[in-house]
């Protein structure tokens, strides 16, 4: 289940607000998973905390997949419309998003590396021959011949492209009424490029998420105005610092990736499943397992020591954190490449973020309440509150009328026993 945690104490020598406060939301990266995750725990905050609209926030920063949501919701597209058009696939043609379009291969990059092979083969083994280069030397050089992406995330940028040409919507950050920063990489300095800041904002918003996207060795890096550059999350995980600076007064953190604490799911005695076979330990789902794992925890580990700084340096912003329980086994073995699994991971991402505000109401609760805000108590106890229907759909006017009187029926019984 979700977790959030405060970094910061309620300032509560504050009087409550008579004005709006101004709110910021930070979203970090994690794939199309990632975007899942926040997807449905932003419709849960919405819908727990009446009067939040995440659309109307001050500002926004993204990173990576954190980007993508980042985008949406500073064009006025909301956790809802954002839900259905990249997990149930529905809503107009041009904002459906299917995440499996990422899985294209970059076939551009992988033709100019390889194609460049067999002249590097030749003059490394000739070097190599006459004692010039040593076998490291001729690695390096055929190194040069190996794709630095698999698959190719253009479509990030041509499709958001569509979506923020519609009417009421933007892809120029310049024309934006709230600001919004994506952060990238510059791949040969390491410096992180704050696409969205004054000075950085000429980018179409659409090819600065794309570049804040491309993970190195699954996405090329994106060259923009002969620079390149890779995932915002190699530098940092939330980079909220570039909008804290904004004199915000509630900031709300994202961040769908922490490590996997299997402990949890072995003393409860559930046995982990990766595919079809069961698996005990990490290690035996294989070098992907290890690797996400790891992953993780630099991520986690980081984000840590940013939060720390962030308490530190804006005494006067309430940090809010929010994200999956560690043994949320679930989450961590989840493909977000199916169809059917997106709508699953969102629905739980949904309820596990209702059932942590639940647990943690008397702490959030006072923190809201400095900045006007509160739990709607009688959405987060509803038995029938939903994010999705995540049954199979109905065929024929039989099944259709079967499935409103099944659903009649579940809400019969649970206000009866209520």
């Amino acid at each position: 289940m979700a977790s959030a945690s405060v970094s910061t104490l309620p300032r509560s020598t504050r009087n409550t607000r008579s004005s709006p406060p101004r709110i910021g939301l930070a979203l970090a990266g994690g794939g199309p998973l990632g975007a899942i995750w926040e997807i449905g725990a932003l419709c849960a905050l919405e819908d727990s905390i009446p009067g939040l609209r995440l659309t109307e926030a001050c500002a926004f920063v993204g990173v990576s997949a954190g980007g993508f949501v980042a985008a949406g919701l500073a064009n006025g597209i909301g956790p809802r419309e954002l839900c259905r058009s990249f997990i149930e696939n529905e809503g107009p043609p041009g904002d459906v998003f299917d995440p499996a379009i990422l899985m294209r291969p970059a076939w551009g990059e992988i033709i100019s590396r390889v194609s460049k092979l067999p002249a590097l083969a030749a003059i490394a083994a000739l070097d190599y021959s006459l004692g010039i280069a040593s076998r490291s030397q001729v690695l390096d050089r055929l190194g040069r011949g190996v794709p630095t992406g698999l698959f190719s995330n253009t479509t990030v940028h041509e499709h958001l492209s569509r979506v923020f040409s519609a009417p009421g919507r933007s892809n120029d950050f310049r024309a934006l009424d709230r600001r919004l920063v994506l952060v990238a990489v510059d791949l040969d300095s390491g410096e992180a490029r704050p696409f969205g800041m004054p000075g950085h904002d000429e980018v179409p918003i659409s090819l600065a998420v794309q570049a804040s996207a491309a993970l190195p060795g699954l996405f090329p890096p994106l060259e923009i105005d002969g620079r390149c550059y890779v995932d915002g999350a190699l530098r940092k995980t939330l980079h909220a610092s570039v909008i804290l600076d904004e004199g915000l007064d509630l900031l709300l953190c994202l961040n769908p990736l922490v490590p996997y604490d299997g402990r949890v799911s072995e003393q409860a005695g559930v046995e982990l499943e990766l595919g079809e076979a069961p698996i005990r330990r990490l290690v035996d789902g294989g070098l992907p397992q290890v690797l996400s794992q790891t992953f993780r925890s630099m991520i986690r580990s980081r984000m840590e020591l940013g939060l720390g700084r962030y308490g530190k340096q804006y005494p006067d912003t309430d940090i809010v954190l929010f994200e999956p329980d560690p043994g949320d086994a679930s989450i961590f073995f989840s493909n977000p490449f199916s169809y059917s699994q997106r709508k699953r991971m969102a629905e739980h991402a949904y309820q596990a973020t209702r059932a942590q505000l639940r647990r943690r109401q008397a702490t959030l609760g006072a923190t809201l309440a400095v900045h006007g805000l509160r739990l709607d108590e009688a959405v987060l106890n509803d038995p029938l509150q939903r994010l999705l229907d995540t049954r199979a759909a109905p065929r024929g006017r039989a099944q259709v009328a079967l499935r409103r009187l099944d659903a009649v029926l579940d809400e019969l019984d649970t206000r009866l026993a209520a």
